[in-house]
């Protein structure tokens, strides 16, 4: 009874009220999480220096690749449910879920463990120098032992939302934000624990957030059970082809920042990977609050898709373009008129790399003009089914593009040509999405 409850709160409410339950709830758990890893470059840069800094962000790609995975299934598992759930088939629901959660506790602790027996060649290959190797390692060495809690509590969180629990998951966000924060501060100021301190502090708060999504399973609307299931060769299979967009979106992250801290020690050395990895942390909270548009939308396009709603669909979809067009204004100003007070937030650099972030951040954040209606659109064509389409939007963003413009740009226009290169390939992508939805009519 309780069930049904929700799946008529879905199908009668409408769709504006639906966006903004479970926008809002998202937009502030993502705003809350970008705080929490802004702060996280702040205290290291501000305790520990620029070079610190810039071997945690050299060791960041391996973090997105643990988020990356519990994307592919969470978010695989999860647009699956939501369409079982607008189908009216909660048993094949919670299925899914059980299903999901159990392979990426089983998948995640089977890659952290056998990349820790090479972290010191994975350091190297990040783009670690004889500055950086020393803090990247003592990064790595916390992130590869215990990367399966993040990749546990995301993948939760994701199921969490789209069983009606966009509250629980914002407050899951919101505990592990502030843990973190709080044991940062303790680690690094008080006990001295340095980056291993900064790295730990991280896993504690993303457990304590896991603690706190446990609570959806006694709430009385919760569909949510592990069932008792056997491994479903198919099952599985579809989890990953309807998941592997948001998969390659989070490794488009890595490549994205493993290629510029490339491009930027061959030009201009530490100096650059340190400028670019302030402009690398700002950029992770315009990235979260796009990724939570996303994660808004995702479960209404699969439930409605499931309950084959076109109608409701396409108004959910010019809501959250609206709203990505509205976002993305408001960030490139933001850029245009703050991005010294920005930079000064992350510690007292030398004028070389603050001139060279605060020039990047102009240039950079044009990106975001476009940026929210790829994210969005990349949902939309992943929900409904057309992966070929999310797969090109996510691979050609900061993969494709990226690395074709990565070779040219910085030969014609040098220091420029990198930071607009991001730019270029959000403008270039959104393109292609034009024209493909001219033509299928959509």
């Amino acid at each position: 009874m309780e069930k049904e409850q929700i799946i008529n709160r879905i199908d009668t409410e409408s769709v504006g009220k639906s966006f903004l339950r479970y926008l809002i709830p998202s937009i502030v758990g993502m705003l809350l999480m970008a705080v929490n890893i802004v702060i996280d470059g702040i205290m290291v840069g501000n305790k520990l220096g620029p070079v610190a800094l810039a071997g945690v962000g050299i060791a960041g790609p391996v973090y997105t690749i643990f988020v990356a995975m519990s994307l592919w299934i969470g978010i695989g598992a999860a647009t699956r449910y939501s369409a079982m759930m607008g189908a009216k088939r909660p048993d094949q629901a919670r299925i899914i879920f059980s299903h999901a959660i159990s392979s990426i506790f089983i998948l995640t602790m089977i890659i952290g463990l056998t990349a820790f027996v090479f972290r010191t060649e994975l350091a190297y290959l990040l783009g670690a120098n004889a500055d950086t190797i020393e803090y990247t390692s003592d990064y790595l060495n916390v992130m590869l032992l215990f990367g399966f809690v993040f990749t546990v509590e995301n993948a939760f969180s994701i199921l969490v939302r789209n069983d009606g629990g966009p509250n629980v998951a914002m407050i899951a966000l919101i505990t592990t934000s502030v843990v973190n924060i709080i044991l940062n501060y303790v680690f690094l100021f008080v006990l001295d624990f340095g980056v291993e301190g900064a790295a730990a502090a991280t896993v504690l708060g993303a457990f304590s957030g896991l603690i706190i999504l446990c609570t959806h399973f006694f709430r009385k609307k919760s569909n949510l059970r592990f069932v008792r299931f056997k491994f479903d060769k198919k099952l599985a299979l579809l989890i990953l082809v309807i998941g592997f967009p948001s998969f390659l979106a989070e490794v488009g992250i890595s490549v994205f920042t493993i290629s510029h801290n490339l491009a930027f020690k061959s030009l201009v050395g530490t100096v650059g990977v340190s400028a670019f990895t302030i402009l690398n942390y700002v950029h992770s909270v315009m990235l979260l609050l796009f990724l939570g548009m996303g994660s808004a939308i995702q479960p209404l396009i699969s439930y409605y898709s499931g309950a084959k709603d076109e109608k409701k669909i396409k108004q959910t979809i010019r809501l959250a373009i609206g709203t990505a067009l509205v976002a993305g204004i408001l960030f490139v100003l933001i850029g245009q008129f703050a991005a010294t007070q920005i930079v000064s937030l992350f510690g007292d650099f030398s004028e070389e790399v603050v001139t060279l972030a605060v020039s990047g951040i102009k240039l950079f954040f044009i990106a975001y003009l476009f940026m929210g209606t790829n994210f969005v659109m990349m949902t939309y064509y992943q929900s409904i089914g057309h992966i070929r389409m999310a797969t090109w939007i996510t691979a050609a963003r900061e993969i494709i593009v990226l690395l074709i413009l990565l070779m040219i740009m910085p030969r014609l226009f040098g220091l420029t040509g990198v930071w607009l290169a991001i730019p270029t390939s959000e403008f270039i992508v959104l393109l292609t999405i034009y024209y493909y939805h001219r033509k299928w009519n959509l």
